[in-house]
């Protein structure tokens, strides 16, 4: 009887401890995931055009972990529009995309957006949601167009899905917080980045047409990767005093390669010629 119960109570210890390696995220598996470097894409504001499959085909030879879509399918984000203009040059990574939805297709997210997503993955795709993108990182995609001030139920959230310590997070939405690109800055997007302070280390957004990376301020690192294709509109605001660097003629995206404690973010062109490279540490929770 006394072996018996030893062995009960071995059995017992034995599924405790998958059970904390299941909701904790712990044991080797874990371990060597969290250890192996993963690389992440990110384009917005991609075209009809041939910048735009030259590029959408560079990302697509290269095989991302991850793709992080930073918004606007032209002109206005229709289902006709997802199906010609930007299915043929990222549906093929859609299972691995995180998307955010931008300014153009918005509107039409009921009948074009949200249906192309919730069709492509199988399930439907939120507006606002957090996904581990491996090496101890995550990603927080958030939604510039839809509401995000004081007591909104997106900045609730937001406040909830950082409450897990440690800056190891990138957030991206569509309208930057900081641009000197023809849009200029969104000041509305204010209070998300003041609830991201010790929380994140690097803010991705498109819809300013070019490629931009600013210096540090508040802990966060804001890059504009809005260069997938659509012409720009070359009309720079002062950016002497902000940027660390910025290129409004090259069609490109941002690449960035993830370890566990530090990001490399490297900004390429469509041919795959790096433009500029940087790199962030952060705290991991």
């Amino acid at each position: 009887m006394r072996a018996v119960l030893i062995a009960l109570a071995g059995s017992l210890a034995g599924l405790a401890v998958l059970a904390c390696g299941a909701t904790g995220g712990g044991g080797p598996a874990a371990a060597a995931t969290a250890a192996r470097p993963v690389t992440v894409w990110a384009v917005g504001d991609a075209d009809d055009d041939a910048d735009s499959r030259r590029l959408a085909a560079l990302v697509r030879r290269q095989r991302p972990d991850r793709f992080l879509y930073l918004g606007d399918v032209y002109a206005t984000g229709t289902a006709a529009e997802f199906r010609s203009h930007y299915d043929p040059l990222y549906g093929p990574l859609a299972r691995r995309t995180v998307p955010t939805p931008g300014n153009h297709e918005w509107p039409n997210r009921d009948t074009g957006y949200r249906p192309y997503w919730a069709a492509k993955t199988g399930r439907a795709v939120p507006d606002w949601r957090r996904v581990s993108l491996g090496a101890g990182w995550e990603v927080l995609s958030l939604n510039s167009q839809a509401p995000h001030g004081p007591g909104s139920e997106q900045l609730r959230w937001l406040a909830t899905a950082t409450r897990r310590p440690g800056t190891c997070r990138i957030a991206i939405w569509h309208r930057p917080r900081f641009s000197t690109g023809w849009h200029g800055d969104q000041t509305d997007m204010d209070p998300v980045w003041a609830a991201l302070r010790g929380h994140a280390r690097v803010v991705l957004s498109g819809h300013d047409h070019d490629l931009q990376r600013f210096v540090d301020r508040d802990g966060l690192r804001q890059v504009v990767s809005g260069a997938g294709g659509r012409v720009n509109i070359p009309l720079p605001r002062d950016s002497r005093l902000r940027t660390a660097y910025v290129n409004r003629l090259t069609a490109g995206g941002a690449r960035l390669r993830l370890t566990r404690g530090r990001a490399t973010i490297e900004l390429v062109s469509a041919s795959g010629r790096v433009l500029d490279r940087s790199s962030v540490t952060c705290r991991p929770s």
